[in-house]
């Protein structure tokens, strides 16, 4: 049977459904069990640490964003260039984080107002500060995160969740202790030459 359909009937299939109205799948705070070996009370506990650090994380890549658009002085482009790269990475990390939690059975905190309200660290003023402020603020943030880390990393282990004792050691940690370093080594009061140093 030769069915064929008018141009406009075509059209219609092609065109998105809009509006769409439905039912969360998982409303967040509510886990599924997922065949991963750990137990129930493991899973719920290394979501609810991991939505933290995922919530710090995104803070802070998101002042990095905001320091790479507002960076200003003699380091501008070094700055711009370093605050970016930082970005991007911690934009990894967040996904990585996120990801762990999902294989737990959670559900990650994902939307900027959830984020504001869970997260620890202070909230950047929206004007533009001075590169020390921007690099000390960040500074703070990144031993924040790394804080909670270290501590989430040691229950997960004690509790038997390699995984996510794992991704925060290998990452989250060592990714933050780098960046760490990279960002505070501009505000080292060392001289520039040698006459600065004998003043």
């Amino acid at each position: 049977m030769n069915r064929s359909l008018s141009a406009d009937a075509i059209e219609k299939q092609a065109q998105p459904i809009t509006d769409q109205h439905s039912f969360e799948i998982q409303p967040f705070g509510h886990l599924v069990r997922m065949p991963i070996a750990l137990d129930e009370h493991v899973c719920r506990e290394g979501v609810e640490n991991l939505n933290q650090v995922l919530a710090d994380t995104l803070t802070l890549r998101d002042m990095y964003k905001k320091h790479h658009w507002q960076a200003a002085g003699p380091t501008f482009y070094q700055l711009h260039l370093l605050f970016d790269k930082h970005h991007k990475e911690q934009s990894e990390l967040a996904d990585e984080i996120a990801e762990r939690i999902q294989v737990l059975g959670g559900v990650s905190v994902a939307m900027a107002p959830d984020v504001a309200e869970r997260t620890l660290i202070p909230r950047a003023p929206k004007g533009r500060e001075s590169a020390p402020m921007q690099i000390s603020r960040l500074l703070h943030a990144h031993e924040i995160v790394l804080r909670e880390a270290r501590s989430m990393a040691r229950i997960a282990a004690e509790k038997g969740d390699e995984g996510t004792n794992d991704l925060l050691v290998s990452n989250v940690i060592r990714a933050n202790e780098l960046q760490t370093w990279f960002i505070g080594e501009h505000v080292v009061d060392a001289p520039i030459n040698a006459e600065q140093r004998d003043r």
